[in-house]
């Protein structure tokens, strides 16, 4: 029951299907892999996870990730192409913030799957 609960928000592709849907789909897996991309990179990872806690200028991800300008604004660059942050400018300070809440979603699985750091491991069920 429980496996059908998951895979019954997975698209099930089907024979029958339309071009139409078909091509709906394709423009979704299209979109789906370009913000992939970008968060294909760990200095671009490691942005999004910062600007999860809320806006940060340019110069305060400079310090927290120990990168040069150049290196930050590029990323940011890559991220606001895929529509992952928006700037805000108050006079000559530039702000990031995330555009909406797919990226903290996104981060949140990767989260689960690869990071928690410092936490102890859940136990797993023994097998009998």
């Amino acid at each position: 029951m429980a496996e059908d609960f998951k895979t019954a928000r997975l698209p099930v592709i089907t024979p029958d299907m339309s071009d139409e849907d078909m091509e709906k789909m394709m423009a979704s897996a299209c979109d789906a892999s370009n913000m992939l991309k970008a968060l294909s990179h760990e200095g671009r990872l490691m942005i999004l996870c910062h600007l999860v806690t809320g806006e940060k200028s340019v110069t305060e991800l400079e310090e927290l990730l120990s990168a040069r300008q150049a290196a930050v604004s590029q990323q940011l660059a890559r991220l606001r192409l895929e529509g992952l942050v928006k700037p805000r400018r108050e006079g000559k300070t530039i702000y990031y913030s995330l555009t909406d809440d797919r990226p903290r979603r996104i981060l949140e699985t990767i989260y689960e799957l690869f990071c928690s750091v410092g936490e102890p491991e859940k136990e797993r069920p023994t097998e009998k």
